[in-house]
């Protein structure tokens, strides 16, 4: 795989995770405890952690509490992204997101494709800008939130966080 350019100074970006699970408790939430331990050990900060329901209000309404933050300067969530009347994640993130990143979700399903064959058409993982602060939303199986974490958020994310910082 083609690994980008190397950022000059290491930047601890500070985060936010979210799952959106009807089913999982913060001890069962193994997706969203991933992201936690994927992003400190590439030296960033969880800045918070939730899980919430998987309601479309609920999770717009702590996304955008969340990017109005000057100190959060990405919002990483997992679950919600499938086609099921019960994900709604998809719908709560699109409608907030200011500048979107179209190549997020077209890659992590280029990717997922590799991974799973077909099946991958049914993801909406989707990134975006709001507030000058990033979103990215995974399904919330641990294989896509690694896959999506590994392959294209964390060689990313401080060359992103630098560029909304300007």
């Amino acid at each position: 795989m083609i690994q980008p350019h190397a950022d000059a100074q290491p930047l601890a970006v500070h985060c936010a995770v979210l799952t959106a699970s009807d089913s999982r408790t913060v001890e069962t939430d193994r997706s969203g405890q991933l992201i936690q331990q994927l992003l400190q050990d590439h030296q960033h900060v969880v800045q918070d952690y939730r899980l919430l329901p998987d309601r479309a209000v609920a999770i717009a309404a702590l996304v955008q509490q969340w990017c109005n933050q000057p100190e959060i300067d990405a919002v990483i969530l997992n679950g919600g992204t499938g086609i099921a009347p019960r994900d709604t994640t998809y719908d709560a993130i699109e409608q907030l997101i200011q500048t979107p990143i179209p190549g997020f979700g077209e890659l992590f399903r280029w990717l997922s494709f590799q991974d799973i064959g077909s099946r991958a058409i049914a993801s909406r993982a989707i990134a975006g800008v709001r507030n000058a602060t990033l979103i990215f939303s995974l399904p919330g199986s641990s294989n896509a939130v690694r896959l999506g974490m590994e392959s294209l958020i964390l060689p990313e994310l401080m060359h992103l966080t630098r560029q909304m910082q300007g």
